[in-house]
């Protein structure tokens, strides 16, 4: 089996390193792309920290996109931290190939972002080039712009830049740079980040002449969960969810890191759905925007030529498995997030069940606009099955990666050892940097309640490690052959 710990760790990490310094030089390949600008517009928006299944409490994304849409079943993040998965979704790379690990310098974080070069080919970039107009609004990468850029510091690929410098979490008294000047807002309520950031998109959309991508990165429901005054006294009665996961009562088989773990007491729990009312306070700001876009876009025309996808970073623990909150682990909480797509050709209120992973984003976005996309990128366009096809040779296989950081105060935030995990169309396989395992049958147990790692049968516990080991060097190209073995 494939040994995560120790030296062999440290190969695979120098030689994915190299790979991804190799990448970095080749040409990108030529672009596809028709002439003339009947293209279609994009929009992307990404919350931040939102579990799936909660679209449907919010009125404008519920009627909006998924009534109108597509919603996919089974949409994964590459790492559910938001640095390292929002760096898969900007270059449509698996962690171990873009190398920004962590939240925190020196192993991630935007200064790791910068430091490697990677902003020099974004879907930005890719976007740009193919004769888009292009917007990012909202939240960057972690710690933005760091020790490595100044605070008007735009990247490459950005027609429009609206991104905060410090305190983007308050959603209040914040740095916004706006296209490489520096705006300081206040504490009233048309302060609201994501109500600037709709105006922005607003102003945006309406304004554009031609194709456009627009990004958009709101940070609800991300903690704090600052709500917009008009939502503060909303889900008065709301609780968390109480799956079978909730506060677990046996975790005898799970890794040490979790059957540590104690039971959540009455008053830990109160704490859960206090928390859970204020992200879902939070997320209505969010909803907001969204409708503020569909707006925009029905004011100017364009709506019926513009692909809306809605996603999130990575999920987020409320209760579930005994963890009050947070995320980081390999648990479907985690890992699997929401993701909606409404636009030309696609069906109303439809569910696409195949396996989508943030790695494909960046791929599908350029294959809308006919864009290039450069050899480095390993995930797959969704515009067949946005068009109603089912591949015979789609994917069967997601790589899940997680490294701790060595920043001391950043690695408090999570107890979770490095880990490896294989979401396959059945299972989920992690190997901890530790040696311990999980084996969970989804099939079987959807909540993942028991860890079969001490007592499945060796041959699939030897075929699933194969399966990880291939999508752990994969690197380009190969990760479409390595995510379909099985």
């Amino acid at each position: 089996m494939a040994d995560l710990s120790g030296k062999s760790h440290s190969v695979v990490k120098g030689l994915c390193r190299l790979a991804c310094l190799l990448l970095l030089l080749l040409p990108a390949a030529e672009t596809t792309m028709a002439e003339g600008d009947s293209r279609p517009n994009i929009v992307f928006i990404m919350a931040d920290d939102l579990e799936a299944g909660t679209l449907r409490y919010f009125p404008n994304i519920t009627e909006e996109l998924v009534r109108q849409g597509a919603s996919f079943d089974r949409f994964f993040v590459s790492n559910s931290w938001c640095c390292p998965s929002r760096s898969s979704i900007l270059r449509s790379q698996y962690v171990h190939s873009h190398g920004v690990y962590t939240n925190t310098a020196p192993e991630g974080g935007f200064d790791r972002f910068h430091t490697l070069g990677l902003e020099r080919s974004t879907v930005g970039t890719w976007m740009q080039e193919a004769g888009y107009r292009t917007a990012l609004m909202g939240k960057f990468l972690n710690h933005y712009p760091g020790a490595t850029a100044d605070e008007k510091f735009v990247p490459p690929g950005w027609d429009e830049w609206d991104v905060p410098v410090r305190d983007l979490y308050e959603e209040y008294g914040y740095r916004l740079n706006e296209n490489g000047e520096l705006f300081d807002y206040d504490w009233t309520e048309e302060d609201y980040l994501s109500d600037v950031l709709a105006r922005k998109a607003h102003d945006f959309i309406t304004a554009s002449k031609e194709p456009f991508f627009l990004y958009l990165a709101p940070v609800g429901p991300h903690n704090p969960t600052n709500p917009a005054v008009r939502h503060a006294n909303a889900f008065p009665l709301a609780a968390a969810p109480r799956p079978p996961s909730f506060n677990q009562d046996d975790l005898s088989a799970e890794p040490l890191w979790l059957r540590s773990r104690p039971k959540i007491t009455p008053e830990g729990i109160a704490e859960v759905d206090e928390r859970y009312r204020d992200r879902m306070r939070a997320m209505l700001g969010v909803d907001d925007l969204v409708g503020s876009v569909m707006d925009a876009l029905r004011q100017s025309g364009q709506l019926d030529d513009t692909y809306i996808f809605f996603t999130s970073d990575n999920g987020f623990h409320l209760g579930t498995h005994r963890l009050k909150q947070g995320k980081t682990t390999p648990f479907e909480e985690a890992i699997r997030i929401p993701l909606v797509v409404r636009g030309p050709g696609i069906k109303q209120e439809s569910t696409i069940d195949h396996m989508g992973a943030t790695v494909d984003l960046a791929t599908t976005f350029a294959d809308l606009g006919g864009a290039a996309t450069p050899p480095f990128a390993e995930g797959r366009s969704l515009v067949p099955l946005l068009r109603g096809r089912s591949p015979s040779n789609w994917r069967k296989n997601v790589l899940v990666e997680f490294d701790r950081p060595s920043n001391r105060s950043s690695a408090a935030q999570t107890p979770v050892p490095a880990y490896r995990a294989l979401r396959t169309e059945r299972y989920t396989y992690v190997r901890y940097e530790t040696g311990e395992l999980q084996l969970y049958d989804l099939e079987h147990d959807p909540h993942q309640l028991r860890n079969l790692a001490s007592t499945a049968d060796r041959s699939l516990l030897v075929r699933l490690d194969e399966r990880l080991r291939g999508m752990m060097m994969c690197g380009g190209a190969s990760c479409r052959q390595a995510d379909m073995s099985g």
